[in-house]
């Protein structure tokens, strides 16, 4: 099979495994609190990633940097995950190994406090709305990350302005109501909103770091450290928000979800991802992890038995336009594709 469209069939599963990841994510919570179930599944996660640095080190044995070449970062899923962006920062790796060690558990932690503060924020607005629009919303980060980097001094082209508009306009369509106006908005809606948001802040702090390390390994590291902080803050903001703790019985219960939202989601579609991306276009990379947005709405009307209106379409339809333009690579030198991970 040709290489291209053996990439291209990977990316299409990592984009499949991604968007249902959300219908996990949401049935899960029908066992298992919010914050207990990011926490758990995010440990899950870290797991499933030691046996692809196991097998990667012993591939890449001097080639250090071949890892980081194809790196994503936060996946979480949840994606969780979504859509990938391009590398805007540049840095210089360290080549003492102590410092680069040093570098690369400061990377694993601030982007593991993004992720999970992203994580948990996207897990609680999920249990109030569905896993379809929930997968939209999510995407914006991929108009949000250029916007915060005017702060950076980053320029922005004419056409991403169209893209801003074009989204804001199917964000408007996709959760307000037509005869609800801004009081009929779901609360779940601009709490994932809120979680794109910080999912973007996420994906600058992979930017930033994800040059100068080893990018698996990060990700992993930033697994663990989301995981541990969220199983602590369980025990305080579960029992806030009106929900019981899960018991063993109610792990169990919810064990594929689990399963799914962290194995699949965070190892499996992540190793893909960086497999695939080895053999594909950027560019195209870019386009088919798009897919994941549409792939979160098919599965949450298979599995989940959710539906929208025409109005919530033609919402979904723009944003899923401006996404797709946004990814359109200007008249530069390619840059690699970065996503966040699930």
């Amino acid at each position: 099979m040709n290489r291209q469209i053996r990439g291209s069939l990977m990316l299409f599963l990592t984009a499949f495994i991604w968007g249902t990841a959300f219908v996990a994510q949401k049935s899960g919570m029908d066992s298992i609190s919010p914050i207990a179930f990011n926490g758990v599944r995010t440990l899950i996660g870290g797991v499933s990633l030691l046996p692809v640095i196991a097998i990667m080190n012993m591939r890449s044995k001097g080639r250090p940097d071949a890892d980081s070449d194809a790196l994503d970062g936060a996946l979480d899923g949840a994606s969780d995950g979504a859509a990938p962006v391009a590398k805007s920062l540049d840095a210089a790796v360290p080549e003492d190994p102590a410092k680069q060690k040093r570098l690369l558990w400061i990377g694993g932690i601030c982007c593991g406090l993004f992720l999970m503060a992203a994580g948990n924020v996207q897990q609680v607005g999920m249990y109030y709305t569905t896993a379809g629009k929930s997968g939209f919303i999510t995407a914006l980060y991929v108009i949000l990350v250029p916007l915060f980097g005017l702060f950076l001094k980053k320029k922005i082209r004419p056409i991403f302005w169209a893209c801003v508009a074009a989204s804001a306009v199917g964000l408007y369509l996709l959760c307000i109501p037509a005869d609800g106006g801004f009081g009929g908005i779901n609360k779940g809606d601009i709490i994932i909103l809120c979680c794109a948001f910080l999912f973007a802040g996420h994906i600058l702090c992979i930017d930033y770091f994800s040059p100068k390390v080893d990018g698996v390994k990060m990700s992993c590291i930033q697994f663990f450290v989301a995981g541990f902080i969220s199983c602590i803050l369980m025990f305080f903001i579960d029992p806030m928000l009106g929900f019981e703790l899960p018991g063993l019985s109610d792990l169990a219960s919810g064990w594929f979800q689990l399963f799914y939202a962290g194995v699949m989601s965070c190892g499996v579609a992540y190793t893909l991802q960086v497999v695939a991306q080895a053999e594909v276009d950027p560019t195209i990379a870019s386009m088919i992890l798009c897919l994941e947005s549409v792939f979160a709405v098919l599965a949450g009307a298979a599995l989940l038995g959710e539906s929208m209106g025409l109005r919530e379409i033609i919402g979904c339809a723009l944003m899923f336009a401006a996404i797709l333009v946004a990814q359109l690579p200007a008249k530069e030198p390619e840059a690699k594709p970065l996503s966040s991970g699930k």
